[in-house]
């Protein structure tokens, strides 16, 4: 694993126009996803009465089926121009949306069309990030991802702090759907920032087939399944994919759960709720700005793997929530320290993450990531609903805990040398050279 430390004025370096579109787009369709947030249980819910069971149902379905929906799609953007497709996913989300507050206008929405939709955005939202990671790459100089990152990271959890507070009260105010419109808009937004950073991009092109049989315009098993080829055959990778996919599936595991016991057996208020999760998200922006200046310091090897190791240590302490007061400022300091801890280690990882993938693999390999990650946060999710029946709340929450303990162990721990590149796949050689 590279430990080299970026020059401390690459901080500062502007990263250029296309960039700040890019993020602009980002911001916005952030933002209004956060605004969005849990938006489509609320529709649910508010509008159409539905019980326990449809709103999981929602919220696993619409995971599972986009995930899998979405497998196909990043060895079909990885050589396609990314802008136009990323262009396309947004207004394909902006259209889905759109057509959830027209049927409740008319008095036609369902559930099946809420279920659809979520599917469709969810497929779509994965098809995004995989061209988006690809793009990031082909916009910014190897030197500036740690920054980029960084900036996309600090973005992130200022949306997560003001959009979901903001979307509550004007689900108040003006009804169940005024967040999906919204969030629509953003994505139209998004859209034309990223239309305005220009076409000029040339994809990878595609290794020719030896084979006569016209077979080259469709698409191979091998081909749907090298992302995850290569990310296991990659040592490092190997274990972050585990590591990541893992600790991302067992905090959102614990978050219902946590739900069920602050707002039912210990009596908090829903705005004590909302303030536990909005506050903390402060330790984002402080982790994402101290990403930079700590792999400076210590080397990007040993702020991956500190970083990646206390973010999973945490998770303890929400077992032991009691209560009133001292119970809610245990879960904001906890989920203070968990949330700082990512901050820092997100950008550090992703900027890592690209540096090992060669660019005619890069949207395979993020999507490959995307989709068994959401596989794996609604698989875990349902487990431990399940698991929570069985042993009470709070004991699931602290078998989470203990089984976060233990994936520091999935972690690169041991430095290895780049592999050598195949002589049947130039670009992996370019990758290990940049090392």
């Amino acid at each position: 694993m590279a430990g080299g430390k970026s020059p401390k004025r690459s901080r500062k370096r502007s990263l250029g126009r296309p960039f700040a579109l890019l993020w602009a787009a980002f911001a916005v369709s952030a933002f209004g996803t956060r605004l969005a947030f849990d938006a489509f249980p609320l529709v649910a819910i508010l509008a159409l009465d539905a019980g326990p069971a449809q709103v999981s149902l929602l919220a696993a379905a619409g995971g599972l089926v986009g995930a899998l929906l979405a497998v196909p799609l990043g060895p079909w953007i990885e050589f396609r121009r990314k802008r136009p497709v990323m262009v396309a996913t947004d207004l394909l989300r902006c259209a889905a949306l759109l057509t959830v507050p027209a049927a409740y206008a008319l008095g036609l929405l369902t559930f099946g069309q809420l279920l659809v939709v979520a599917v469709v955005t969810g497929a779509a939202d994965l098809a995004f990030r995989a061209a988006a990671g690809a793009c990031l790459k082909d916009l910014v100089a190897p030197e500036q991802l740690l920054v980029a990152n960084g900036r996309f990271e600090a973005t992130s959890w200022t949306t997560t702090m003001l959009g979901p507070p903001l979307g509550g009260a004007l689900v108040g105010m003006f009804g169940p759907v005024v967040t999906v419109v919204a969030d629509a808009v953003s994505y139209l937004l998004s859209a034309l920032g990223i239309r305005a950073i220009g076409t000029d991009e040339t994809p990878p092109r595609r290794a020719a087939k030896p084979t006569g049989d016209g077979s080259a315009g469709r698409l191979s098993a091998r081909e749907l399944l090298a992302g995850w080829q290569y990310v296991l055959a990659h040592p490092a990778l190997r274990v972050l994919f585990v590591n990541t996919a893992l600790v991302s599936g067992l905090i959102m595991a614990v978050s219902p759960l946590l739900a069920v016991l602050m707002l039912g057996r210990l009596g908090f208020a829903p705005w004590q709720y909302g303030l536990a999760f909005a506050l903390p998200c402060v330790g984002g922006l402080i982790g994402s700005r101290l990403a930079g200046r700590l792999v400076e310091r210590a080397g990007q090897r040993r702020v991956l793997l500190v970083a990646g190791t206390l973010r999973a240590v945490w998770l303890p302490g929400l077992a032991l929530v009691g209560p009133g007061p001292g119970g809610l400022v245990l879960v904001v300091a906890v989920e203070l320290a968990l949330i700082t801890c990512m901050g820092v280690f997100n950008p550090v990882f992703a900027t890592y993450r690209l540096e090992q993938v060669p660019a005619d693999r890069t949207a395979r390999v993020l999507s490959a990531w995307s989709v068994t990650s959401k596989i794996t946060v609604a698989l875990l999710t349902g487990l431990w609903g399940l698991l929570a029946d069985l042993v009470g709340t709070r004991t699931a929450i602290a078998l989470a805990a203990l089984l976060a303990l233990a994936t520091p162990a999935l972690l690169p721990w041991r430095p290895r040398p780049p592999r050598p590149a195949s002589p049947a796949h130039p670009a992996e050689d370019a990758g290990s050279r940049a090392l």
